[in-house]
């Protein structure tokens, strides 16, 4: 009956919008090369749910970036740019030691005729290089149209208005059972509605449509392999990505896509059963958090950052599971962090405050003193496997010293260009002390963050009014 639910919205906007075309393909190699392979061409159940007056990303965001175009005529008629788990594996010590794959996938509106997928790569310069590319006939026999077995009913979470004309955004469960299906909707819309205290969300709120999908889990709660946990979720969800406890992805794409597809949606939040802190997000990919984890809704809207405008960690004094960037810095692709190779041309120098020097002066000393001790009570606390109660209260403690600290600085609440940011002490810069980017602290996104969440919002909704768009 579900299926027949889905399928009946398809057929009844068919004329409006074309379904929306999967090209689902292998990403392997190693920390030095890279190769790309055919999985499936799908067509998946619902109509494609993209603005069809901007099919053009010129956004400059994402590692990676993939064109359609017409076969015949070379004309283009789709790109996004993304993020990806191979590009973030691609830079870790494992990268350098053994091969890897991992399932990843390209979504676009179903062409009329035969189209050129082209998928492009930053080359050292950070320019963007052809690295793979495939003839799509979406007329061909192995185009599977089929609708994959339904994961539950479609929560209706908020609704604006047409998908076309707005940000659709899935909350997908992942470890909650059929007796959990209340938890997860209350789960979701309790993250939901946090998001939206936050700006420009908050004031961007109508351009968004956001929906609920949970599979039924046949246990609660996901894999953890640190603690010898492993559990069969429905989406693959696990904690300790890469080694770090603390990150949580899915590396099962095809089961992931295959859920997703009985939503109309741009984003998606991966909503896991669990207290443990943990999340993940990658630019358009997806993002993930721990819904009853006491910082639940931190690092929802902390990942949700990376996911949707592809905004870059500004903290630095936590383990990270990625390899020193090279000597030379390039300039990051990510609208919050910067090289400051000439702090003439600071990216957001329209931005600075007046009166505020680049780079921008502040006790860097004695943060990164009581944030390395800090670091080394949660090594502690991890390696104890003590209760979650005390990495809470570890926590807490770190946030209230960072919330005097940092405010009572003198530039705080400035634009600027202040050292340490992209886990990297020395050699990048984040815009202003404090954000959601940088700290677990009680603040907003600064304002270079802000801007570059609004004009995500403006690629995949109608154009906003002028005074809406205009830079926090």
């Amino acid at each position: 009956m579900r299926a027949f639910i889905v399928l009946l919205l398809a057929a009844s906007t068919a004329a409006a919008a074309p379904r929306t075309f999967r090209v689902d393909y292998f990403h392997t190699g190693n920390a030095t090369e890279e190769r790309f392979s055919l999985d499936r061409l799908v067509i998946e159940p619902l109509p494609w749910p993209g603005n069809p007056e901007q099919p053009i990303d010129e956004s400059n965001l994402g590692k990676y970036l993939f064109e359609v175009r017409d076969r015949d005529t070379n004309r283009l008629l789709y790109s996004r740019g993304f993020a990806s788990i191979f590009g973030e594996w691609e830079s870790t010590p494992e990268a350098h030691q053994l091969h890897r794959t991992f399932g990843e996938s390209l979504r676009f509106p179903t062409p009329e005729r035969p189209v050129q997928v082209i998928l492009k790569k930053r080359d050292a310069r950070n320019a963007f290089r052809e690295v793979w590319s495939l003839d799509v006939d979406p007329k061909s026999m192995f185009v599977d149209p089929s609708a994959p077995p339904a994961p539950g009913p479609l929560l209706k979470l908020m609704e604006n208005g047409p998908s076309a004309s707005k940000v659709d955004f899935l909350i997908l469960g992942d470890g909650y059972t059929e007796a959990e299906r209340g938890k997860f909707e209350k789960d979701a819309r309790r993250l939901m509605d946090i998001l939206f205290t936050y700006s420009p969300f908050k004031e961007r709120k109508t351009d968004f449509n956001v929906w609920g999908l949970m599979p039924a889990a046949a246990q609660s709660g996901i894999s953890r392999p640190s603690t010898g946990i492993h559990k069969r979720s429905p989406v693959g969800a696990t904690y300790d990505a890469f080694g770090s406890e603390r990150y949580v992805l899915t590396f099962d794409n095809q089961a992931f896509r295959d859920t997703a597809a009985f939503a109309p949606y741009e984003f998606v939040e991966i909503l896991v059963n669990g207290n443990t802190y943990g999340g993940g997000g990658i630019h358009n990919l997806y993002s993930t958090v721990a819904a009853d984890s006491l910082w639940s809704p931190y690092v929802f809207v902390h990942e949700f950052g990376h996911h949707f405008a592809g905004l870059a960690d500004e903290y630095y004094t936590s383990e990270s599971v990625y390899g020193p960037a090279d000597g030379d810095r390039l300039e990051p692709w990510e609208k919050n962090v910067t090289a400051l190779k000439d702090p003439a041309k600071l990216k957001w120098k329209d931005l600075v405050s007046a009166g505020t020097a680049t780079p921008t002066p502040w006790n860097k000393e004695a943060y990164d003193s009581h944030a390395n001790q800090v670091q080394q009570q949660r090594r502690k606390i991890r390696a104890d496997q003590r209760p979650e109660s005390e990495m809470d209260a570890l926590f807490l403690a770190q946030r209230d010293w960072e919330e005097k600290f940092l405010s009572s600085q003198k530039f705080s609440g400035k634009v600027g260009a202040f050292e340490g940011a992209m886990y990297e002490s020395r050699g990048y810069y984040r815009p202003q002390l404090d954000c959601v980017m940088f700290t677990r602290d009680r603040v907003p996104f600064c304002a270079v963050c802000q801007r570059g969440i609004s004009e995500v919002i403006d690629l995949y909704s109608r154009p906003a009014p002028q005074a809406a768009r205009q830079s926090p």
